[in-house]
């Protein structure tokens, strides 16, 4: 009986193990939510992400990517991430700011970055470090900034002028400094999620929006829009964040691992940037849906002149000192 006893003992000691050891070899998975479509540079950055991250870690890592708002929209991602329900995120800057991080709402600011030069200084430098550790007391880290260009302004009439903007419903980011851009120009500012835009233009419930070509054409905006402006007037960016707690509980090696895929998928992910966007103009231009205007020198002058005293409105917001750093690093760019 003994002997009985001890074979089930040593049988279901082995099963333990044997479950053990299936469970040690299983991927760890990174699920990594965003809101645009794949064919978007972010979109195209997490795919190389997802490629070399498996690559490098040797099959230890399986990354799941979510375009398209699959899992979160833009107001319940942050929270999945902190909760753990996703592990990564790519959210837009503006975001920041309605958890706590203001600062990040900078990078909203109408002509802050006077070139894509002016914005790397920033981006790569002490202060995009610096923006980063204000995200680890809310269970998040920072990795990597990705580029997704500079905006144009899109309404179903010609926006030649700042008076053409007035009375106009514009579809915003959840962002105070967006809130009063808009303002500034005269129109009134809808906080939406991007998921809903779409249908929001084509329904009339707002009248137009802003965003970099790629985003307007991969979401179909265009055939809503009849017309759009080439004002390159704001910056949309991202930040790839991770859930902190799952990230210092990585193995060191597989962290270091998934640290060099990330660099080289924001290399990859911000060199098309421009490209994708010139080719989604293109084809915007193509579709003939909607008409581009390219403003003239008097025109861009007006438009700055309107919105330029966001900044000193925001600057407590925002913070005054970054502020003046941020100046001092884009006076600094070589912009042609």
């Amino acid at each position: 009986m003994k002997l009985v006893s001890l074979l089930c003992a040593t049988v279901a000691a082995g099963c333990m193990m044997a479950a053990t050891a299936a469970t040690a070899q299983e991927p760890i998975v990174i699920k990594f939510s965003h809101v645009v479509a794949p064919e978007t540079p972010k979109g195209k950055g997490a795919e190389k992400f997802k490629q070399l991250a498996e690559q490098r870690t040797g099959g230890k890592v399986k990354v799941e990517v979510y375009p398209n708002s699959q899992l979160y929209k833009d107001k319940e991602e942050l929270e999945a991430l902190q909760l753990g329900a996703v592990q990564m995120l790519a959210p837009s800057l503006a975001k920041f700011g309605p958890l706590g991080a203001k600062e990040f709402e900078i990078f909203d600011l109408p002509y802050i970055f006077p070139c894509k030069a002016a914005l790397v200084k920033v981006t790569t430098g002490t202060i995009g470090k610096q923006l980063f550790q204000k995200l680890e007391n809310k269970g998040i880290t920072g990795l990597a900034y990705w580029d997704n260009g500079f905006k144009i302004m899109s309404a179903n009439k010609p926006l030649h002028t700042t008076a053409d903007f007035k009375g106009l419903k514009m579809r915003i980011q959840s962002s105070k400094v967006l809130d009063a851009q808009m303002r500034a120009l005269g129109s009134l500012p809808q906080v939406m999620a991007f998921s809903e835009v779409y249908q929001a233009l084509q329904t009339g419930v707002v009248d137009g929006t802003e965003n970099p070509p790629s985003n307007m054409y991969t979401q179909k905006m265009h055939e809503v829009q009849s017309h759009a402006t080439l004002s390159d007037h704001g910056y949309l960016g991202y930040a790839v964040i991770v859930n902190k707690k799952f990230w210092d509980g990585l193995p060191a090696d597989v962290r270091t691992q998934l640290d060099g895929a990330m660099k080289e998928a924001t290399e990859y992910a911000n060199n098309i940037a421009q490209e994708e966007n010139d080719k989604a103009l293109e084809a915007m231009k193509a579709a003939g849906k909607t008409k581009f205007y390219e403003l003239t020198k008097e025109e861009r002058a007006s438009w700055r002149q309107a919105m330029l005293p966001v900044h000193e409105d925001m600057a407590s917001r925002v913070g005054k000192e970054l502020l003046a750093s941020i100046k001092t690093e884009t006076d600094a760019a070589k912009c042609e």
